[in-house]
């Protein structure tokens, strides 16, 4: 994949995900919803680019798996351009929120795509590090129901089987494919330290680091809102009663 190809594929990615995002804006939308359409519109589109690259990462080492020996120099187009589409979501719905929401609402958000897009950047433009880009991209799979979750606390259905179901999926793929998949690159970077030049390198520990410490957050947030309350809130029923 050339450098031209790699920018018509980021900037049409940027483009679709927008795109997206407006035909979102004409279909019906929970009631409870319209008072922030701006954030259901958000969270419906970063659900799109999760099922879609969730699925995608999935493929590439399922159609490509010589990419899991080699993380480094092994990739194949449809890996590489997975990376490129990756980077157009973050670089859009980045610009989306500088745009919607205040700074004190989205800063976490905005520092994590600024990070997202350099280590990503640095991949597609090095054409080094795609496999590592994709093993990342596979906590989206988790994403789906951290997305799926939004939504249903939005459409006021957080109180139903369905939201109860996907709490439980959530915290188990936020297990497998974040924190699991987090560690594991975090040691495959140290392991491979000869192997990654400095700059790569310093890089890629910071944003782990980074990316480590706002996932242990959000775990400890997820666990206390949909389970640690909802046991307080039963254990002070049966005391009622």
């Amino acid at each position: 994949m050339e450098l031209n190809s790699v920018i018509l594929t980021t900037a049409g990615s940027a483009v679709f995900f927008r795109l997206v995002n407006n035909a979102f804006g004409q279909l019906p939308m929970p009631e409870s919803a319209c008072k922030n359409a701006w954030r259901w519109r958000n969270i419906c589109t970063s659900f799109v680019h999760s099922i879609i690259t969730g699925i995608w990462a999935v493929l590439c080492f399922f159609l490509h798996p010589q990419m899991a020996e080699d993380l480094i120099e092994t990739h194949s187009v449809f890996s590489h351009a997975l990376v490129s589409v990756s980077i157009g979501y973050f670089i859009y719905d980045f610009f989306d929120m500088v745009v919607h929401q205040k700074l004190s609402q989205s800063w976490e958000l905005l520092f994590h795509h600024v990070v997202v897009i350099t280590c990503f950047g640095i991949s597609v433009l090095s054409f080094r590090f795609v496999g590592f880009a994709v093993v990342a991209l596979l906590v989206e799979i988790n994403s789906v129901f951290l997305h799926l979750r939004q939504m249903l606390r939005m459409a006021d259905l957080a109180s139903g089987t369905p939201y109860r179901v996907n709490s439980i999926v959530n915290l188990g793929t936020y297990v497998v494919f974040r924190i699991n998949t987090l560690a594991w690159m975090t040691r495959w970077l140290v392991l491979n330290r000869d192997n990654v030049p400095l700059v790569s390198y310093t890089v890629g520990s910071v944003g782990m680091a980074i990316m480590t410490a706002m996932n242990i957050v959000l775990f400890c947030r997820l666990l206390r809102s949909d389970f640690l309350k909802s046991s307080a809130r039963e254990g002070k029923k049966e005391k009622e009663m």
